[in-house]
């Protein structure tokens, strides 16, 4: 599978700077043996996500520059440092834990929880069917300090839905289509600990908006001397 993200993914200087990064990492740790690569079923595929991992995400938003200015003036700042000055591009680096769910049925691929540092007390369920839908829900929660305990702090967002596709290359194409438009998301390993995401959202009318790269590495342990 090709380092290169898939056609329609949206790149930039600092994407390519991000990957190159990650790729020098990931190439100084251990594989970690998650069975036959790439992934040809949605359950392998799955199977692979699950882990700890370090995300670099770059963001930027196409067409014109005064959408990608107002865009950029509603973002909140980025973890290492905020935009670049150019207004229309931001990047931060994040952690993903996510934990591979079981099927609810015999026929089914199973799905992910993923929590993300950035957002704490967030957790987002991902299911997957076997007809080719998916859907997704968030949960939010507060950790009581007395005793460690978590409860429910407001209700849970609103579940979304949307079709997968899991491409001859090993590729997993996620899409979400609503009133205003759709979110194309493409997640790909280029190595076992490397994994890849494109998303890029288009309008209604066809125009382009915001897009991001994200460069994810998994956080493996280095077997004992």
């Amino acid at each position: 599978m090709s380092d290169t993200p898939p056609a329609g993914s949206a790149t930039s200087q600092s994407s390519v700077t991000a990957t190159a990064t990650v790729t020098a990492t990931a190439a100084a740790n251990p594989v970690q043996a998650q069975g036959e690569f790439p992934p040809s079923t949605l359950e392998a595929f799955l199977r692979f996500c699950a882990g700890e991992w370090l995300s670099l995400r770059s963001q930027l938003t196409l067409g014109m520059v005064t959408a990608a200015e107002d865009t950029a003036t509603a973002e909140p700042a980025a973890s290492d440092g905020g935009a670049d000055g150019e207004g229309w591009h931001n990047s931060e680096r994040t952690e993903l834990t996510m934990a591979y769910l079981n099927p609810e049925g015999a026929s089914e691929p199973g799905g992910l929880e993923v929590a993300t540092k950035n957002a704490p007390g967030q957790l987002t369920q991902v299911r997957f069917s076997s007809d080719g839908r998916f859907s997704s829900n968030s949960r939010f929660s507060t950790v009581n300090p007395a005793n460690g305990s978590s409860a429910s702090a407001q209700p849970d967002a609103p579940q979304t839905e949307g079709r997968w596709t899991l491409w001859p290359d090993g590729s997993l194409e996620l899409i979400i289509s609503s009133p205003a438009g759709e979110v194309c998301e493409k997640i790909w390993f280029t190595k076992p600990n490397l994994r890849l995401r494109s998303t890029v959202e288009t309008s209604v009318d066809g125009s382009p908006g915001r897009a991001s790269f994200s460069s994810e590495i998994r956080r493996v342990s280095r077997p004992a001397a």
